[in-house]
Formats: C-alpha cells, structure tokens, sequence
C-alpha cells in the first residue's frame, strides 16, 4: 500500500482517485473548493480542502489539473506544492500541458530532491472512472518502474517514453490525430449529407473499412443523434490546439490540421457550445456547409 496525496477533484482526478483507493492504497483526496462529488463518496473518499492534511505522509503526490495556469498556480502560485511536498516523496504530474511548463516543474521539484514524473492520461471520463485510461510516462527509469503499479490501478495500458518530457511531447502528439479524426469526421459527413447519402449508410461504411476509428465509430453516431454530452469539453480541446502548435512551432514542425481544427472550435465556442464535448466543433463545420447532422 502505498500513501497518495491526489490533488484537483475534477473530471479526471476524481475517477484516479477512486481507483487509486479502490487498488488498496490509502489516497487523501484534495480540491481547491469543496462540492458533492458521487465518484469519491462512492469509493468512500472524503475530500480536504486543506493542501497541508492532504500532502501529510504522502509518499507520493498525484495530479491531473485542467490546463498550465492551473498546474503554476499549484506549484508556484498561491497553493505553494513546490515548498510543501513531503521530502522524498515522488511527484507525478498527469495533466496536458505546455512541455515547457512540465520541464519548469521537474526542475524545480528535483532539485529540493523530489523526483518527477510526467505522466499525462488518454481517455475522458468513462476510461477515468473505469479504470481504462492509457498512460504515457517519462521520467527516471527507476523511479518509473517504482510507481508503475500506481498507474496501473487507473489504466488499461501504461507506456514508458523516456527521459523527462516525452510523456508530455507524446501527449500532444497523440491529441494532434484525436483532433484531426474529428475534424476530418466532420467534413466527411458534411460533404456526406451534402452528396444525399443516408448516413446510417455512411456508418455502416466507416465502421468496418480500413480506415475506421473508435472516434470515427463513437462520434460518427453521436452526431447523427445530435448528441454531444461533454466527456471532454470543448473549452479544454482549444486549449489543447494551442499547446499542440506553440509546440510544433518550437519543434519547426508544420501542423496544419491543429491550425484548423482551432478555427473551427472557436468557431463552435461562438455558437455556445463550449461546454460541450470536443466533438461538438463538428458543429461549426455542419453549420459552414449548410447541414443539420443529426437525424
């Protein structure tokens, strides 16, 4: 058993938390603010609002925050992690952010002597409380292989990249195609209904042709019903394309389809549909091509 500090009770945090709990290790649970929260209360999980109780014993500090401000503002800011964490004690960063903010964290947490590991996730909500999400870790080797058996208790897969930095890299990387699947989705289906097929047909073809997804399979019938029920909101995926292309910029690497994806997000975000799910910029193209998508 091992004594975890997880912090930020979001979307994400909450279900790793309750797995966490649920694999026998003992988590103390932490947010900012306090609100009812059926995932935790389900696993028997209290929730501090107090960073100090929180962070008392942990021999390893777990969190997956919604974007940078919020990882600096834990860190650095007003919460002041980087001079509470627990001497020794392992740091293990799982959100999706600037690779250039992850590198600011592990440099500053190891030279108290706490090692790091970025360690960001895969998945939204149903994989989080599932259990199923996938991760990508970099950082020491050993320390990796020390808290495997952590990230194991939140995911159905965990891949080690390398030295510090690469799960972050491989996260946008991997948010770069989940992006242009569902840009491409979009125009496929606008020029679909545009063309007057039926897109149950059209479905049916995407669901086994060589090209199929499970974004394709997943958010192909999700349009069609008109149905974007936020696992991932919108709001969150601009920011995702943003990171995506200040990244590749520094890389000088072109990525075209992040630069389009973002019109079309923002775009939708106009229209109102920012707490959607991501999948909802498929709107903003529907919209562009004159059609109604869902039937």
């Amino acid at each position: 058993m091992t004594t975890i500090a997880y912090l930020g009770m979001g979307t994400m945090g909450s279900g790793m938390a309750a797995n966490l709990s649920r694999a026998g290790h003992e988590v103390k649970a932490w947010n900012r603010s306090a609100k009812p929260n059926a995932v935790l209360e389900a696993a028997g999980l209290a929730v501090t609002t107090d960073l100090d109780v929180a962070l008392q014993g942990a021999e390893v500090v777990m969190y997956c925050l919604s974007d940078d401000a919020a990882v600096e503002d834990l860190v650095f800011g007003a919460h002041q992690l980087l001079s509470k964490v627990p001497d020794g004690a392992v740091v293990v960063d799982m959100s999706t952010i600037e690779p250039a903010t992850s590198a600011k964290e592990r440099a500053a947490f190891e030279d108290r002597g706490n090692p790091f590991i970025d360690a960001p996730v895969f998945g939204t909500k149903g994989e989080a409380e599932g259990g199923g999400l996938w991760v990508v870790a970099a950082g020491d080797r050993e320390i990796f292989d020390r808290i495997k058996p952590l990230l194991d208790a939140v995911s159905e897969t965990v891949h080690y990249m390398g030295e510090g930095g690469k799960g972050t890299a491989m996260k946008l990387v991997g948010n770069l195609l989940v992006a242009s699947q569902l840009q491409a989705l979009g125009e496929a289906l606008t020029l679909a209904k545009k063309a007057g097929l039926d897109l149950a047909d059209v479905q049916g073809v995407l669901d086994v042709a060589d090209f199929k997804t499970p974004i394709y399979a997943g958010v192909g019938r999700g349009a069609q019903a008109g149905d974007y029920t936020v696992n991932f909101a919108l709001n969150l995926m601009l920011k995702d394309a943003k990171l995506i292309q200040a990244f590749a910029q520094r890389m000088g690497t072109p990525v075209p389809t992040a630069a389009t994806a973002q019109k079309y997000i923002e775009a939708s975000i106009a229209d109102g549909n920012g707490e959607l799910n991501a999948s909802a910029l498929i709107l903003a193209i529907a919209k562009e091509g004159g059609v109604d998508l869902a039937q």
